[in-house]
């Protein structure tokens, strides 16, 4: 091993900046005392249309509104850049900046605290379904006397009347573009749109681009929405829903018997991480380190074998590579989504790994939260970092009842958290991703 390539592997790379969005709002200390207590973010939408959707409760994120304060403190000149630029930006994309923005301030990386060469953004997206009123001018203007749509009026009448720049409110490299311009970020810059396994695959990437010395700073996450309206429609007929309840907040269920589907919601997280020598020349606060990553692909079966392999070999693969650094006291971060055969997979993959070993407790968190698309990842890390701050791991909601098909059992009441954790995140196709961070230790 060459001289270089030692100096990369010992590289550490630490967290210094945190920043969601999601449906227990915007404020880190919002967003832990809503998990520290208990309490749901899933309520009834307001934000779609009541009489065309088959339920009417998710989790919404209600505290971000796009206004401007939404974004976090920003001096004027960025508050001018965001609002103007609002205006090609969806809502998914939104929450993704406004995530950042929000990262990149908690972690007090101001203009002169950073340098723009060494400094980029990876950040993870899911991919975006246009809305339909984007074509409705045009569409109305291809209507003949009768009422009748005519196709041979598109080309020249119909497309004139949509916006040009229309495609870039939904492009899902936008996050980082934004970001990346507003913030001067010239290092490296890459979008992933890997679902639900988007986030920990920014976290590698950028960590790779860190250890290999591409970069001194990377800012990563991701966002995603279930709740656009097409995506709504789309996830109906893709997956199974749980049905809406008189409370809400009790129905996703995460490896609960009485689960029956899975809770759609929107969100977005976004971190600050850096070497260890950066953050040090810089006096950054250090909230964590990230010590592995794992990541594979197993095609799809009807049965869901696919995701109980999936998460076998990403927890284990973590664990091989990283067991010196988790220690014997850390937990296990579910993906948990709450759906019936998927949970099942997912709790045999784990316990594959682990066993029923008590030092290492397992935890979901979308029972406050409902699934993210590609945010959810993001949210839940970024739960699972102030749970190893706080030094209290919350419980899963709804957990009352285990499934016997689900062998590891869950966290029903707050514990240690220990000093570490493994994120678990995989799609319903098999793709899947982990993350190991743990405390910081000089």
């Amino acid at each position: 091993m060459s001289p270089t390539e030692t100096n990369v592997s010992k590289t550490r790379v630490v967290i210094t900046g945190l920043g969601v969005v999601c449906p227990l709002g915007l404020e880190l200390e919002v967003f832990w005392d809503a998990l520290k207590s208990g309490k749901s973010g899933v309520s009834a939408f307001d934000n779609l249309p009541q009489q065309s959707i088959p339920v009417k409760n998710g989790g919404q994120a209600k505290c971000f509104t796009g206004a401007i304060e939404d974004f976090g403190p920003l001096d004027k000149v960025l508050q001018r850049s965001i609002k103007k630029n609002q205006k090609v930006m969806c809502r998914e994309i939104e929450m993704g900046v406004a995530a950042c923005q929000r990262a990149i301030n908690h972690a007090n990386l101001s203009a002169d605290q950073r340098d723009p060469e060494r400094t980029g953004i990876t950040y993870g997206c899911d991919y975006i379904l246009t809305r339909p009123e984007e074509y409705t001018d045009g569409i109305k203007a291809c209507f003949d006397e009768n009422g009748v749509f005519c196709i041979d009026r598109w080309p020249t009448i119909g497309m004139p009347q949509v916006n040009p720049l229309w495609l870039l409110k939904y492009l899902p490299n936008m996050p980082a573009s934004h970001v990346a311009i507003f913030n001067d970020l010239r290092g490296p810059s890459n979008s992933l749109t890997v679902r639900e396994a988007s986030n920990s695959l920014t976290i590698a990437e950028a960590t790779a681009a860190i250890r290999r010395g591409a970069a001194d700073v990377m800012v990563v996450g991701a966002t995603g929405s279930r709740i656009e309206p097409l995506r709504f429609l789309h996830v109906t007929q893709q997956e199974t829903l749980a049905k809406d309840r008189t409370d809400p907040s009790e129905m996703c269920r995460p490896f609960d018997s009485q689960r029956d589907g899975i809770v759609l919601g929107e969100g977005a997280a976004a971190f600050v991480i850096e070497s260890l020598e950066n953050a040090t020349r810089r006096g950054a606060k250090i909230l964590a380190e990230v010590v592995a990553s794992s990541a594979t692909t197993v095609g799809r079966t009807q049965n869901g074998d696919h995701i109980r392999q999936a998460t076998k070999n990403i927890l284990g693969g973590i664990i091989k590579k990283a067991e010196k650094e988790l220690g014997n006291r850390w937990h296990v971060h579910a993906a948990g989504r709450g759906d019936i055969p998927l949970d099942i997979a997912e709790s045999q993959g784990i316990y594959d790994c682990i066993g029923d070993n008590k030092n290492i407790p397992v935890v979901a968190s979308k029972g406050y939260l409902g699934s993210l698309g590609a945010g959810s990842a993001a949210v839940e890390v970024a739960a699972s970092i102030l749970a190893l701050q706080n030094d209290e791991l919350f419980s899963t909601k709804n957990y009352k009842n285990p499934d016997p098909n689900c062998p590891t059992k869950m966290v029903s009441e707050p514990c240690d958290p220990g000093e570490a954790f493994v994120h678990l995140a995989y799609s319903p196709q098999g793709q899947a991703s982990a993350i190991a961070i743990r405390k910081f230790k000089s």
